[in-house]
């Protein structure tokens, strides 16, 4: 698995208010929507393409267009829902599928709920969408949910990320076929007792929707 820590003055910018415990759900959700945007142009830089023969006012050139199959932006429900507009506004020809994953608070393990995915996703380059790193069991239930659909790239987008949920992520797809890649805008000191990332920025899903 490769990691990419997207590293950029208005990433920390906007990560350091999104922090910030006095920052109101109105702000936090434009704030991450932002973000997102930052993220997915650096997580699309090998978005698949193929040429594509143009006029200009002034001649003829060749340029590029997304390739068929078109990519495929996957929010995990709830929170992955308020990062969707900011990655469709990169990609606004891609399509979407909607994964519906739950933590166990006590086990820490994820649970599928619900999926809205083609059953077939061979030659599918895969955009997941998750704010929170953490204990790294949600996403790697995602990446192996959609590995085993056929999904020929795989693309993690977080705001932030644990050390530990990395480490699980590389040990639990050490065997996916798939290449995987994690973007993110910061890799933070730890998780707590409770599986939360310090300095964290809280429950992002939460503090989207008004939810204290």
């Amino acid at each position: 698995m490769r990691v990419h820590v997207a590293d950029h003055p208005l990433i920390d910018h906007k990560l350091t208010y999104l922090r910030d415990k006095r920052t109101d759900t109105p702000t936090f959700r434009r704030l991450a929507d932002e973000l997102v945007t930052l993220l997915a142009y650096e997580a699309t830089r090998e978005v698949r393409v193929t040429p594509f023969d143009i006029e200009t006012p002034v001649g003829p050139t060749t340029g590029i267009h997304l390739a068929t199959p078109k990519p495929l932006v996957v929010p995990i429900l709830r929170a992955g829902l308020g990062m969707l507009d900011g990655m469709m506004r990169m990609l606004p020809t891609a399509e979407v599928g909607f994964l519906g994953m739950v933590r166990n608070e006590e086990t820490l393990e994820a649970h599928t709920y619900t999926n809205r995915l083609p059953d077939d996703l061979s030659n599918r380059q895969c955009y997941v969408l998750d704010p929170m790193l953490a204990t790294g069991g949600t996403l790697a239930a995602a990446v192996h949910f959609l590995a085993e659909r056929g999904a020929h790239d795989i693309t993690a987008i977080t705001l932030l990320s644990a050390p530990e949920g990395i480490e699980r992520l590389e040990q639990e797809l050490a065997q996916v076929a798939a290449p995987v890649t994690l973007v993110t805008g910061s890799i933070d000191e730890r998780l707590n007792e409770h599986g939360y990332i310090v300095p964290g920025l809280g429950d992002a899903g939460d503090r989207l929707y008004g939810v204290i």
